[in-house]
């Protein structure tokens, strides 16, 4: 593992009869090759040399990781091929991050999903390939664990049901495995993904009836509600889910906590990014640590912001996800500046609460690894 992962965030929450796991996670694990750095995107007949080059576990992995290296006891259900690219991925998720992978099966004849990601001018493009998992999420899955939260696609039917059909918005069948997870005492944190055919289906938004907290990103929360602002959207998402998040970029993000009646809005950290993957997913996990553990609402956000922020500056995926070592740098070097600077004063201002945290973080606790081979790897403050 990447350090030790010592610190616990929920410590005060903890009870004798609580789950086995903070947050249970389902999905595609790819072999991301993440080219970073890159001057320009490569034209027809050209090389083009990148500045930074990461191989590392995706997809879902981007999520799982970044809850473990925060100190959330994680689960991940996925399909591994016996290939050496799934070799490698479930060593490096199993063996040094410490990941729960008793519901994920190695499956032979099927190889391992891979997406090459580009990155060049604080965006990316990736090109992946792959073929359907060889058996369900229900199958794989069975009756989910307990636990404290999960997190979801909510675009994704085999979490939700297909509209109309069995266990599917409409449909009166048997419930899906994040319907029993919920029943079981679990949070149901969800996302969406970019919908490829922009048709952005009512029938997604229809399932939040059956989530807690959403966290989609400025365009597709715009899309999906029909409205022309981030603000008029996370205002419609309020009235449909108890807490709504929408992210925009380097404007920040906005939420509304209807169950408090807490309304926010955060800036981003200033950082120079070199790798914008799985940044999305760090500020996910971030934001999750801080519900568990029943943070106020901007606390919580501006946490995730911090995560996301450090993210960025690392090449490297899932492996970029910050650890509770690389947070209690951070803010150890921030106090520590004595600098005249006033937006680090307002950042000392902003990120006063981690005050109360970093002493209890022991010196060892998790600090990323580098993407590849997996070493510690520590950053530089933001700004």
């Amino acid at each position: 593992m990447p350090g030790n992962l010592s610190f616990d965030p929920l410590a005060s929450h903890r009870t004798d009869d609580e789950p086995g796991l903070d947050v249970f996670v389902w999905g595609t694990v790819f072999l991301d090759m993440i080219f970073a750095g890159l001057p320009n995107a490569p034209r027809p007949g050209t090389e083009v040399w990148a500045d930074g080059l990461a191989s590392c576990p995706g997809g879902i992995a981007n999520l799982a990781v970044a809850t473990r290296r925060l100190g959330l006891r994680t689960g991940l259900a996925a399909a591994f091929s016996d290939d050496d690219y799934g070799d490698f991925c479930w060593r490096t998720l199993e063996q040094q991050e410490g990941i729960d992978l008793r519901r994920s099966r190695r499956f032979p004849d099927w190889h391992s999903p891979v997406t090459v990601s580009m990155s060049v001018d604080r965006d990316r493009s990736m090109v992946s390939h792959g073929h359907p998992a060889p058996v369900p999420a229900s199958e794989l899955i069975g009756t989910p664990p307990r636990s404290r939260a999960v997190m979801v696609d909510l675009g994704e039917d085999e979490a939700f049901g297909a509209p109309g059909g069995p266990g599917g918005t409409g449909g009166a069948g048997t419930r899906t495995w994040v319907d029993e997870a919920r029943a079981r005492g679990a949070l149901v944190f969800a996302d969406v993904g970019w919908d490829p055919e922009e048709k952005w289906s009512p029938h997604v938004l229809d399932r939040l009836d059956r989530c807690d907290v959403f966290m989609p990103n400025a365009v597709e929360a715009m899309a999906y509600t029909g409205t022309g602002s981030p603000v008029e959207a996370v205002y419609a998402l309020a009235d449909r889910v108890p807490v709504a998040i929408v992210t925009d970029g380097a404007d920040g993000a906005l939420g509304i906590d209807a169950r408090t009646g807490e309304e926010a809005r955060v800036p981003s950290l200033r950082v120079s990014a070199v790798d914008p993957t799985g940044a999305g997913d760090v500020f996910g996990a971030a934001l999750l640590v801080g519900t568990l553990a029943e943070w106020p609402l901007e606390q919580r956000m501006t946490f995730a912001s911090l995560c996301a922020g450090l993210a960025l500056q690392q090449y490297g995926g899932s492996l970029a996800a910050p650890g509770w070592g690389d947070l209690a740098d951070w803010w150890t070097a921030l106090v520590s500046d004595t600098s005249a600077d006033a937006y680090h004063r307002s950042l000392r201002r902003r990120f006063a609460f981690l005050d109360d945290i970093v002493p209890r973080v022991p010196v060892e606790a998790c600090r990323r690894a580098t993407a590849t081979i997996a070493r510690r790897a520590d950053v530089q403050p933001a700004g």
